[in-house]
């Protein structure tokens, strides 16, 4: 199939991963793939493998109607059989120019939940690409709430299916030799439980309600110590750090900060802690996680239970006691279970969140159209 992909920018967040890892596969499987990004790239585009990147160079706004424009010329010349538009831009963009290129089979991706708090124009564009749904062929979701929350702002339901997202299983193994440098790092020695929550720092994370739990189960768990990995705005930074600090987590609690080697992260772990109050579709870091062999907790937002399934816990979003009673359950687990609940957490990954399967379940829709 000749196929062209196009998504807002390739830079390093899940969506783009997860469309330079599809891009790749597609391309691996012999198909002509070329992979348009709006603006102008990204760290990402390394990643796409043997398909063809095409950038259009938005810087802003001003530049819609040049793009719009570029990216019409560009479908017309290249006539794909289909056209899969990663993200509200690009499936507006997809929707407007639909009945100009009858020929060209529509899909809308899906990527996430709804967020509170959007602007009115981030409103009008979620709106427009629900409207304009009815001009796609398929409707692809990565997670069951991320359609659910589609199809109740008005998403045609024709034709709609769920692809979880892939992780890189041969990347994201067990291999505790891979973390035992940051281990040593965040003061982790062999008798210490090290439990991480690996995400940016951003009130829809929640690390306040993380931080409440790490105090309560501190006084069960005296070897429990606590890391935070992930970055974001220095004032919003500086209050949990006090949050912590009046909580009592001195010693016991590092921040990270940013970090791109995120197995050797997982491979550090004891156990992944996700806390997250909204704004979740498919949690991907739950997923790594479990493909490294660390069991998880999380809250119960997008598809968080449906990717721990029974080698995790989820619970309340908000609740600091009950992901306190979780991690400590989970530690327990560990306990009793040893190396099988890790190899358990393997399994669980390969066998329904591989990249092979999320590659070959897309190729098979899209053959279908």
């Amino acid at each position: 199939m000749r196929l062209v992909l196009s998504i807002p920018g390739l830079g390093r967040g899940g969506a783009e991963r997860q469309f330079a890892a599809l891009a790749a596969g597609l391309a691996a499987r012999g198909h002509e793939v070329v992979a348009v990004t709006l603006g102008p790239g990204g760290p990402l585009a390394a990643d796409i493998g043997g398909a063809r990147l095409v950038t259009l160079n938005k810087t802003s706004r001003r530049d819609n109607p040049r793009v719009a424009l570029a990216l019409l010329r560009l479908l017309r010349v290249t006539r794909p059989a289909i056209h899969y538009a990663f993200l509200p831009s690009c499936c507006v963009l997809g929707g407007l120019f639909a009945p100009l290129l009858p020929d060209v089979r529509l899909v809308m991706g899906v990527r996430a939940s709804s967020l509170p708090g959007l602007s009115p124009a981030a409103r009008l564009l979620l709106w427009l690409e629900a409207w304009l749904s009815r001009r796609a062929a398929l409707v692809v979701a990565n997670a069951e709430a991320g359609l659910r929350d589609a199809l109740a702002r008005g998403f045609a339901s024709r034709r709609a299916e769920v692809v979880p997202n892939g992780v890189d299983t041969a990347r994201f193994r067990p291999d505790r030799a891979l973390g035992a440098a940051l281990r040593c790092e965040w003061g982790a020695d062999a008798s210490t439980t090290l439990i991480g929550l690996p995400a940016r720092l951003d009130p829809m994370k929640d690390h306040a309600t993380f931080l409440d739990a790490a105090a309560l189960l501190s006084r069960q768990r005296p070897d429990a110590r606590f890391v935070c990995i992930g970055g974001g705005p220095e004032n919003y930074a500086r209050e949990l750090r006090a949050h912590a600090g009046a909580l009592g987590l001195a010693g016991r609690l590092v921040w990270a900060g940013e970090m791109s080697d995120m197995p050797a992260v997982f491979n550090a772990l004891d156990v992944c802690c996700l806390s997250s109050v909204h704004g979740e579709g498919f949690p991907n870091v739950l997923a790594e996680a479990l493909a490294c062999g660390a069991p998880c907790v999380g809250t119960d937002v997008g598809d968080a239970a449906a990717v721990l399934g029974n080698v995790g816990v989820v619970v309340r979003p908000g609740d600091a006691a009950a992901l306190a009673g979780a991690l400590c359950a989970v530690l327990g687990r560990m306990r009793r279970e040893g190396p099988a609940f890790s190899a358990a957490c393997r399994a669980r990954a390969e066998a329904r969140f591989s990249l092979e399967n999320m590659v070959g379940r897309t190729e098979a829709l899209l053959a279908g159209l």
